[in-house]
């Protein structure tokens, strides 16, 4: 028995009784299964025949009519086309032997009729089948196989006849022909995605495909929902106050001053209404003059990410792709500090909550095409962004400096600005950084992830 995949997806065979042919793979799928997802169905509603409406009460050849109604909908729903050829023929065959009583003509519509009743005992019967589909890990990093498992029980009291399970997987569909299944006897398959790139890849739904041998019938039953599998974003480690932020308690000091904090700057004479509480005494007693303390303003060190998704911004999907990795590497990296982040996208916020949510958000991300400015954006951030100490802004080498200009007037003047930007085209220069400046915004050009880290340790220094 064997599994016929679709492209890119790997089975690795059956397991007929509990017997493992993959011993090395199923252990790890059975090590990683602390984050399993489980989709298990029972079978025993699913009949030959359902109907969604109780018979009605009535005279009874009104129920024996609506039955018939019934019985021949779920009959129709089974034909395949070359089933339906195969009919037509036969009722062409029926008329013309009754109506010319032509033999050959007779001949023929008893064979289809034949073929019909030995398709009938493929497709017809009540399926008693349990079936888990297990993944291993929801969610996994560009590059790594996902693996899955599909146990297939019968929880009848007689034998199943072979059938065939389908498996959704993206647009693809993996095929698994289950052989025939003694009472309480189950088939395991081992399966696993491959993942090239970044994307949701909704796993299921597991559908039960039972076929006569010529193909004229044809039952599906659905047997889960559909699960999502996050492949995320590949994503770089970076070093500790990756961007020179001051680690304190108390904040981030700026030059702004403050008749109420906590880091001093200078004493200055009290004018009506100061906080009598500032009063530095010993300096009035040797002034003359009452003076007060001021203080440098001092604030929480927060970061806030901005992740372009305008679609003219990149040259390829490959930028948009480095461009995602750069922009979860440095929200990882504040998460990981403890600090304030606020991730935005031009096609919607990010949640910059937890790593897992920031991760999932990123693998959902999509290039639009471009609807505004980047400088309309920022005004509309303009909320979120009020009291944050660095802002960096991550796109492609679309990006212009006029747009990088007029982004950087609108951000907060006492945030220190840097922009990332994702280039694939080795034509720009023969190194693989660039360096330049825009206003006020330190500009950082990169063409694989593995620069990210140390181009910013030297931005830094």
């Amino acid at each position: 028995m064997t599994a016929t995949d679709a492209p890119g997806l790997t089975s690795t065979g059956p397991v007929q009784g509990g017997a493992p042919i993959a011993p090395r793979l199923r252990a790890d799928v059975e090590e990683s299964t602390t984050d399993t997802l489980s989709a298990t169905t029972r079978a025993g509603s699913h009949d030959a025949v359902r109907s969604d409406a109780s018979p009605s009460v009535g005279p009874w050849w009104r129920r024996a009519a609506a039955g018939s109604l019934v019985l021949l909908r779920a009959l129709v729903d089974l034909i395949t086309p070359f089933g339906a050829v195969v009919l037509t023929l036969g009722v062409l065959a029926w008329t013309a032997g009754a109506a010319l009583r032509w033999t050959e003509g007779a001949v023929v519509a008893l064979t289809v009729t034949g073929a019909v009743a030995v398709a009938l005992a493929f497709v017809i019967g009540k399926l008693q089948y349990a079936i888990t589909l297990d993944l291993s890990d929801r969610r996994v990093v560009v590059g790594e196989r996902a693996f899955g498992q599909l146990v297939v029980t019968n929880e009848s009291a007689r034998p199943m006849l072979p059938a065939s399970m389908e498996l959704q997987v993206g647009d693809g569909t993996a095929t698994f022909r289950i052989g025939r299944l003694r009472p309480g006897g189950s088939q395991e398959e081992i399966f696993t995605v491959p993942t090239h790139r970044r994307a949701v890849i909704p796993v299921g739904p597991v559908r039960t495909i039972r076929a006569d041998p010529l193909g004229m019938l044809r039952r599906e039953l659905s047997w889960s929902e559909p699960q999502e599998l996050f492949v995320h974003p590949r994503t770089a480690v970076l070093a500790d106050s990756f961007i020179g932020r001051m680690r304190d308690l108390e904040g981030r000091v700026t030059p702004d001053t403050s008749d109420s904090d906590i880091s001093f700057h200078a004493l200055r004479e009290y004018v009506p209404g100061d906080d009598l509480r500032h009063i530095h005494w010993l300096s009035s007693a040797r002034t003359g003059s009452i003076m007060v303390r001021q203080f440098e303003e001092t604030r929480r060190s927060r970061i806030a990410v901005i992740l372009s998704t305008r679609q003219d911004d990149y040259a390829s999907p490959d930028e948009f792709e480095l461009a995602v990795s750069v922009c979860g590497s440095l929200g990882l990296q504040a998460i990981r500090e403890d600090g304030g982040l606020s991730v935005l996208a031009t096609g919607g916020r990010v949640r910059g909550d937890h790593r897992t949510r920031l991760l999932d958000d990123l693998t959902r991300a999509e290039m639009r095409p471009a609807r505004q400015t980047m400088a309309a954006f920022a005004v509309q951030w303009s909320r979120a962004l009020a009291d944050v100490s660095v802002v960096a802004v991550v796109g492609g080498s679309g990006l212009s400096a006029t747009d990088l200009r007029s982004l950087s007037a609108r951000l907060p003047a006492d945030a220190r600005l840097f922009a990332v930007l994702a280039s694939a085209d080795d034509a720009v220069s023969d190194s693989s950084v660039t360096w330049g400046r825009v206003g006020d915004m330190d500009v950082l050009t990169i063409k694989t992830l593995d620069d990210l880290a140390g181009a910013l340790g030297r931005m830094r220094d």
